[in-house]
């Protein structure tokens, strides 16, 4: 299931904080109904925002796959673990958020 808004943002960087609260309502609503109505166990929200991170249309959307147990479905890359140490990306964050 895709999830797109009406108004046109490029990605999730650059929503405004309505934009983005009234589509993240409606993904809890749908993720919800497949848990609650459909049979499904849990739900993965995806979304690519910016080149570098494989965007590749340039709207504002995020996929929702419904899951089950063992259905099989790998919606994770396989990452080979952090390559920073978590006290100097905490750092470098409180230094953006000023």
């Amino acid at each position: 299931t895709l999830v797109i808004p009406k108004k046109h943002v490029v990605n999730v960087l650059d929503c405004d904080e309505q934009t983005l609260n009234h589509v993240m309502n409606t993904i809890k609503k749908i993720c919800n109904h497949y848990v609650d109505n459909c049979g499904y166990e849990g739900c993965n929200i995806i979304n690519a925002s910016g080149k570098e991170a494989q965007q590749s249309v340039f709207h504002l959307h995020f996929h929702i796959i419904p899951r089950k147990k063992d259905d099989g479905v790998n919606a994770w890359p396989d990452f080979k673990g952090a390559t920073n140490e978590l006290e100097a990306m905490h750092n470098l964050l409180k230094l953006q958020d000023k």
